[in-house]
């Protein structure tokens, strides 16, 4: 099979915002215009294409990131029916609850270019924030979209402040709105200065006017300071422009697509995705300035055979290369992988590589997503995503190859989870479905853990939030069939230490034969962060949030016990001393010890640096660590004095406060253990009139009093006094 397509003409984004900007309103606006629906779903009815579990239907709001692949033509060209004008567009639909920041986060590794949605009453809220930041890290270029323009209250000039101030000093105005609130009429495009309405059945109809007076002077304005950054990144041009030749529109496009490419410029758009107002130009603009795979650097990764930096470009040619990012069990054909294609082809029913494993799998069958709907195909091509049935020991971040030409591309990182609850199955029946559907969730989902308390033997599951952890739970009723009781949500704490110690500890042991014998000296500091650029030394090991120096000089350790010695303290960390929590961002010294010709074993040191660490903990100022969330509360002005008060009485710190239309935003930082239940206060509070949303910000020391009231609930005998 040929490929159907050029691959200078795919565009593989994703949608992304805060949860109620407009998102999935959003993406079925593109599916209707694209011709892949013949009726707008609407998020409000639960009928939508890309929200398909029940349970997304059911709330309202986007839980698992869907991936639909559909063609575009440019919405001016007068030639539409062309196919020699046909993009095709892999986009990724993510969800904007922070709950579920794993599926953006992961959505973001391996696309190319994103749409940020803004909600025009709002502008820039926290998840909004956190998305963005993932697209820095990625490296994802991107273009605004302030969203809802038809709703009462909504601001564009505020919105895009707050880009400026809270995102990005690279966001320009690309389009301004033509009216507001119910007087929005369509979009003032001001590179090309000319104005764009939305006519006939669901806007389908774009008609160009001219722009209309009362805009004209603004309009100039804004023109002029677009024009001025774009030129700003190509020097003819710039030379050109102070000489007071402005370059033509087609010219002026060519640099914004590099600038954009290189982040160098976010142009921000507008409309109403409900009202069906500017979405095509959305679309022509992710045409004309997000990449496509051939406009990206080759990606890189690691030969697994000699270590060596290896780069693949995205031709077909080139040796298969793959990174799968998410799986998904599907309840007709087991788990679904999804992968995105960096080189090379693969063909359903050929066998590959999977590098980070060294095993080999066959490829059952390829399909192409429609959200819950598949198409199969034959063969998939180099910068496209795809799933695939059949491979089962494949695992999120997993890299996708061929044995001749091996790579290791770069694992995706997943946020810690912050909240954990106790649960059991109601019979015996349930039992082993729960830990098959446990597996199951937990190799989809990186950010669900499931872990056994070692004194009760319970079952414990971990997830981002109280509704993650609820949608787990529902997922496991009715997907799996599960009955389950389960505890009340607990914080999930940490413990790490604040200053250096040392300690030495001689593991003996004579029982007849041949005995034990084990000796180290370690000492322990708090784990630095690495510096942007910086690299680890040969001798350190370095993990998340664990770090081993291995000091020791002249073989007074034999180097096939050191691994035992690292896996020791590793272990000893798994239990922390001031609750039972564990430890995190420790660095492990050995730098000293001994052994015995004969009776020194792997487990005999394993065994001293577990006894060796646990000392030095002890001397080491062990402290307890808590999740802070950021918050953003909207409340009417007359509950503002409450609500601030009611913060500060949950231990929270108001970080700052703004005017939004009739109402205040108060920011602030409270720990997630005083945060349970919150939005019932707070609604009670304001009469049902404040809204609240909240993400994780950092881990924090927890005061001795609140630590004393931990150990206590923990049931710890030994409470130390504080140092």
């Amino acid at each position: 099979m040929a490929r159907a397509f050029p691959l200078e003409k795919l565009r593989n984004f994703g949608i992304v915002a805060h949860v109620d900007a407009g998102k999935t309103t959003t993406s079925e606006r593109v599916l209707f215009y694209t011709g892949m629906s013949h009726k707008i779903g609407e998020v409000h009815d639960g009928a939508t294409v890309t929200d398909w579990m029940e349970q997304e239907r059911e709330r309202g709001i986007t839980i698992t990131a869907a991936a639909i692949s559909c063609n575009w033509t440019p919405s001016l060209n007068p030639d539409r029916i062309n196919d020699a004008f046909k993009y095709t567009f892999n986009i990724i639909d993510t969800p904007g609850h922070i709950d579920f920041t794993a599926e953006v986060k992961r959505s973001m590794r391996v696309l190319d270019g994103a749409i940020v949605v803004f909600d025009g009453v709002a502008g820039v809220e926290p998840q909004s924030e956190t998305n963005w930041r993932y697209a820095d890290e990625a490296g994802v270029p991107r273009i605004c979209f302030i969203n809802k323009m038809d709703r009462v209250g909504a601001d564009f000039e505020r919105s895009y402040a707050s880009i400026l101030s809270r995102l990005s000093k690279k966001a320009v105005r690309y389009q301004i709105p033509w009216g507001s609130e119910d007087q929005l009429k369509g979009v003032i495009d001001l590179l090309k200065m000319k104005a764009y309405t939305f006519e006939g059945e669901m806007g389908m109809k774009v008609v160009e006017h001219e722009i209309p007076d009362e805009y004209k002077a603004e309009a100039e304005k804004f023109h002029g300071e677009l024009v001025e950054r774009i030129v700003e990144n190509d020097e003819a041009q710039m030379s050109a422009y102070l000489e007071g030749n402005e370059p033509s529109y087609a010219e002026l496009q060519v640099t914004l697509r590099k600038a954009v490419i290189a982040n160098q410029i976010f142009p921000v758009m507008t409309g109403s995705a409900l009202k069906n107002v500017g979405v095509q130009r959305v679309l022509d603009a992710v045409v004309d300035y997000l990449p496509s795979p051939v406009d990206l650097p080759p990606v890189k990764g690691i030969n697994p055979d000699t270590d060596a930096e290896e780069l693949r470009e995205a031709r077909d040619e080139a040796p298969f290369c793959a990174l799968a990012f998410k799986l998904q069990t599907d309840p007709f054909v087991g788990q679904l992988t999804f992968f995105r294609v960096y080189s090379g082809t693969v063909r359903a029913g050929s066998y590959i590589f999977n590098a980070s494993t060294g095993e080999k799998e066959r490829l059952g069958r390829i399909v192409r997503l429609q959200a819950d709907k598949r198409t199969e195909i034959e063969e998939v091509y180099a910068g496209e995503i795809a799933a695939g049935v059949g491979l089962k020991e494949v695992k999120t971040s997993h890299t996708l190859c061929t044995e001749d030409n091996p790579i290791i591309l770069e694992t995706i990182t997943f946020p810690e989870p912050v909240v954990a609850m106790r649960i059991e199955p109601k019979t015996k029946n349930d039992q082993e479905k729960m830990g098959l559907a446990m597996k199951k969730l937990s190799d989809e989902d990186p950010t669900f853990r499931v872990s056994t308390d070692d004194e009760t033997l319970e079952t414990i599951i971990a997830g981002m939030g109280e509704l993650h952890l609820e949608i787990i739970v529902d997922r496991m009723k009715r997907e799996f069939g599960v009955e389950a009781n389960v505890g009340k949500p607990q914080v999930a704490y940490r413990e790490t230490i604040q200053h250096e110690a040392e300690a030495e500890y001689k593991y003996v042991k004579q029982s007849g034969g041949r005995g034990q014998y084990g000796h180290v000296k370690i000492r322990i500091r708090p784990m630095k962060k690495l510096e942007e650029g910086e690299t680890v030394a040969k001798n350190v090991t370095r993990e998340d949030h664990y770090e081993f120096v291995n000091s020791i000089k002249g073989g007074v350790i034999p180097n096939e016990y050191i691994p035992a010695v690292m896996k020791g303290c590793k272990e000893a960390m798994a239990r922390g001393f001031v609750a039972g929590y564990k430890m995190e961002d420790i660095t492990v010294e050995l730098f000293d010890g001994s052994y015995h010709d004969v009776d020194s074993s792997e487990i005999a040191f394993k065994l001293a640096a577990i006894h060796a660490f646990k000392e030095a903990a002890r001397k080491a100022g062990a402290v307890l660590l808590e999740p802070v969330m950021r918050i953003e509360v909207t409340t009417p002005e007359k509950f503002m004095g409450d609500v601030n008060g009611n913060i500060s009485s949950k231990r929270g710190l108001v970080e700052g406060m703004d005017d939004r239309d009739m109402v205040k935003v108060i920011r602030a930082k409270v720990p997630l253990s005083e945060m349970f239940g919150y939005t019932t206060i707070l609604r009670s509070m304001t009469e049902g009139r404040a809204n609240m949303t909240m993400e994780f910000d950092h881990y924090a020391v927890v005061p001795p009093n609140v630590s004393l009231e931990i150990r206590k609930a923990r049931g710890v005998k030994d409470i130390e006094e504080e140092a």
